[in-house]
């Protein structure tokens, strides 16, 4: 067995980590690899004995918490039986079918047919290829660009990349990618103007869209991809009416919903899924993180019966559906995914997200609301976010370089809290298991509090020098 030290040192000369400061990771300057080594429950354990609550689970997605052996062995017992086989012309297993059936009768919307892939990143670039696929196929050629939202996150792969609103992700890798576009982002704190009440917002955000519907040509115009609630660009549900108002402006110009759940689904939000608890009804779903709750890479894009419908009626024309991967429908990844949804179900982690989420939600309020660099305290389920400003009467940021965000996150882990410094502003998200107690959430709200007090110190301090 390799010594920690040995381990760290392969690491840093083979592994390329994403979204780290390669330089800096290389030359230590940012210090060892964390090296992790177990979990239980809510916790992760690293080389060096350290114990964390994992706030964010994972990257939203370890739903059920670390450990849970019953998914494990599904695994062992499926890769006992049989570890591999495509599901190219119409080859399948029991797990992929049954999972199939069960994401069907649960998505949102009137769902017909499920597509798998890996990540989130895949399932969103197959979604980009059944819009222009569909409107090729219904005689609209031209129908093809997609609107998603500015701060909105659909991977990063390079049609998924190009959907996310962030800069970034764009910076130096030559996206976005024609044909993708972007509109406002509902987030009512740093958008409305001055006394525009949400539902106003909201109508103000739609009218937007419809314009810009307008102005590219409805006729050139397939869909319209978001978050039921923006995950990476700042953990924001959405202003009252927002989603009424925009699928309004949708239907009026035949431009199908992607509704991408890969962070709200399978309960985070306290609902099945983010569109059962804003009303949406999509035409396309994405679902990866909850789905296998990141035991096994895992994927879907959830075809609607009015995609699915016009594919099917052309079949005889075009021929076989020419898209897959080698590992679509995975029989492993489908055992762990039934095996955690047995448990989401019979755990009902979607009921406990709603009642320990607005748990989650009133202590966040009861420590943070008051403090005079917090600007915003907001969250829905277990998604929960306190957004950070130099004077929450003007709205003024810090200083980027202060990154008091980050510094904040930091002082947090070092208490044995992993809470994420979000993108984009100085904002503090979380977003835990959802096997997640009361008892647990006030801990994690404590720790965050007590970094967030050190921090505010350290700018006194550093202000009146």
């Amino acid at each position: 067995m390799n010594d920690i030290k040995t381990i760290a040192e392969k690491d840093r000369a083979t592994v390329l980590h994403p979204f780290t400061q390669l330089k800096e990771f290389a030359t230590g300057k940012a210090g060892d690899p964390t090296i992790v080594t177990g979990g239980k429950g809510i916790r992760i354990e690293d080389a060096q004995g350290h114990s964390y609550i994992d706030g964010f689970a994972g990257l939203y997605c370890v739903n059920i918490g670390y450990g849970r052996t019953e998914v494990a062995e599904a695994i062992a017992r499926q890769a006992y039986k049989l570890a591999y086989y495509h599901t190219y012309a119409a080859h399948t297993t029991d797990e992929l079918a049954n999972l199939s059936h069960r994401l069907v009768r649960m998505a949102p919307g009137k769902a017909s047919k499920v597509f798998y892939g890996l990540s989130g990143s895949d399932a969103n670039e197959t979604q980009a290829k059944l819009v222009w696929y569909y409107n090729n196929l219904r005689g609209q050629p031209r129908k093809k660009k997609i609107i998603s939202r500015e701060r909105g996150y659909h991977g990063c792969t390079v049609v998924s990349g190009s959907m996310t609103g962030m800069s970034f992700y764009h910076d130096h890798m030559d996206l976005p990618f024609p044909g993708i576009l972007h509109t406002g982002v509902p987030h009512h704190y740093w958008g409305a103007e001055s006394g525009e009440t949400e539902e106003a917002f909201s109508r103000r955000r739609a009218a937007e869209l419809e314009e810009m519907i307008v102005r590219e040509g409805p006729e050139t115009i397939g869909a319209f991809i978001a978050e039921p609630v923006l995950g990476t660009g700042g953990i924001t549900p959405p202003p009252d009416g927002y989603w009424r108002e925009i699928q309004a402006v949708l239907r009026r110009y035949d431009v199908l919903l992607i509704a991408d759940e890969v962070i709200c689904g399978f309960g985070r939000t306290g609902a099945e899924f983010g569109s059962t608890l804003y009303g949406m009804e999509p035409d396309l779903v994405t679902v990866a993180k909850g789905l296998t709750s990141g035991y096994m890479p895992l994927s879907a894009a959830i075809v609607g019966e009015r995609v699915y419908r016009v594919m099917e009626e052309a079949a005889d024309r075009v021929g076989a559906f020419s898209h897959g991967y080698t590992y679509s429908g995975h029989p492993i990844a489908a055992a762990a995914a039934n095996a955690v949804l047995d448990i989401v179900e019979k755990e009902r982690l979607k009921d406990r997200a709603r009642i320990v989420g607005a748990h989650f939600l009133k202590r966040l309020n009861e420590r943070f609301a008051q403090l005079e660099i917090v600007g915003e305290v907001r969250g829905v389920g277990l998604l929960g976010a306190v957004e950070f400003v130099a004077d929450r009467q003007t709205k003024r940021r810090f200083d980027p370089q202060l990154k008091v965000g980050a510094r904040i996150s930091k002082a947090a882990r070092e208490r044995g809290l992993i809470a994420r410094a979000m993108p984009h502003g100085d904002i503090l998200g979380f977003a835990p298991p959802l096997v997640v107690s009361e008892h647990e959430i006030d801990e994690i709200v404590e720790l965050a509090y007590r970094a967030t007090k050190q921090v505010m110190d350290e700018l006194t301090k550093e202000f009146a020098v």
